[in-house]
């Protein structure tokens, strides 16, 4: 079995011996958090001279974007958790190659697994989200179709055990960034970034990224910001702020409805989805995540690779992500704690200085792509090892 704790364990499984020939599964439509660490990973992995392909939908955002940058993909579109076609095709292009590891990166795409049996060296989950699968199913499915599972947060793997998947199989492996590309702005660079988002001089600039979904708490934000901005409340009159909402989802209508419901239609801009979430973050003074589940939270991670002073909801990694000084960590759905949480942060420059470089010091020392790509290659050794493969 997976020892645990991989990215603990640093003699867990030694380095990569010989290139491995590595097919990762993830037929989401989408681009999300989860799609930004599957190709940063193939990239990872095509640098230090492995072999990485993508099996991916082809109209999805992910084959579009890693064929872009010279990534091998392969058609593959999965319509619900089973698709015994998808699950055919996806076992004859197993069987046409030779792959050490298929790497399942979704949940629609670990129900194929099954399929792999006997094509592989081994058969891996990536699970990224703590809320608690199906107790009926997963058992099974982290337990037996699949030789390890990644977990990218200690509140992950608390999830997954409680629905019954042997903790001895699991490793944590944390999301990573790129750091080189995440860093603090120039003057210059921040003062164009502001421009691009007409920021004026004064303005403080609060920003959230994330899909807009209930699970991502912005009406939490919404409320801690309308108890900033109105009336006897009012603590941060002394400076008009502005908060920049970065993403898309089935409750924006919603979500912008709310905002004049609660007088704050003035001070919150959703800009969509943005393609380059570093010209955003380089613009702000505060980065809040306000989620009321999350595995961990690339955008986070983003935030805090460019030196922001962030605040999260104590759910999932994220807590842990900004724990010690790297930010502020905030209960789940308490409006009040979380408006306390930015009036701080807006009252003292000093303050948001010393986190946001603290929070860089953090991704620098656990989260970067290159640190999740070297456990990710320990993790694939083992459970290799603990399939019996030839290595």
């Amino acid at each position: 079995m997976l020892a645990a704790q991989a990215h603990e364990d640093p003699d867990a499984a030694a380095p990569a011996r010989r290139p491995l020939r590595v097919a990762g599964i993830d037929p989401e439509l989408g681009f999300g958090g989860g799609e930004v660490q599957v190709l940063g990973l193939t990239l990872e992995l095509l640098r230090r001279g492995h072999r990485a392909e993508i099996f991916c939908d082809p109209r999805g955002q992910l084959m579009e974007r890693a064929r872009g940058v010279g990534v091998n993909c392969y058609p593959l579109s999965i319509r619900n958790s089973i698709d015994i076609r998808a699950g055919l095709r996806l076992r004859g292009m197993l069987a046409a190659d030779d792959y050490d590891i298929v790497h399942f990166h979704t949940a629609r795409a670990h129900a194929l697994a099954p399929y792999a049996r006997g094509l592989v060296g081994a058969r891996v989950v990536t699970r990224r989200m703590d809320y608690r699968p199906n107790r009926l199913f997963a058992p099974w499915l982290y337990n037996h179709s699949v030789e390890g599972v990644a977990a990218i947060s200690e509140g992950v793997t608390a999830a997954l055990t409680e629905a019954g998947v042997d903790r001895s199989r699991i490793a944590i492996i944390p999301s990573g960034i790129d750091e080189t590309r995440f860093r603090p702005p120039s003057p210059a660079e921040r003062d164009a970034a502001r421009a691009r988002w007409a920021l004026a001089t004064g303005d403080f600039a609060i920003g959230a990224v994330g899909a807009l979904e209930p699970r991502k708490g912005h009406r939490v934000m919404l409320a801690a910001l309308a108890k900033l901005s109105g009336g006897a409340e009012n603590r941060a009159s002394e400076r008009p702020f502005r908060c920049l909402v970065a993403g898309d989802g089935s409750i924006r209508e919603m979500l912008i409805n709310e905002t004049r419901g609660l007088g704050v239609e003035g001070r919150v801009r959703f800009i969509g989805r943005v393609e380059d979430t570093r010209e955003l973050l380089w613009a702000l003074d505060l980065f809040v995540m306000p989620s009321l589940k999350e595995g961990l939270g690339v955008a986070l991670l983003e935030a805090m690779g460019c030196g922001l002073a962030c605040i999260a909801s104590n759910v999932g990694g994220a807590g842990a992500a900004v724990a010690d000084g790297c930010g502020i960590a905030v209960r789940p759905g308490d409006t009040g704690a979380l408006a306390d949480a930015i009036a701080r942060m807006i009252a003292s420059d000093d303050a948001r200085r010393e986190l946001g470089t603290a929070a860089r010091a953090r991704v620098i020392e656990r989260y970067t792509l290159g640190a999740s790509a070297e456990a990710t290659l320990k993790f694939y050794f083992k459970s290799l090892q603990n399939a019996g493969w030839g290595i």
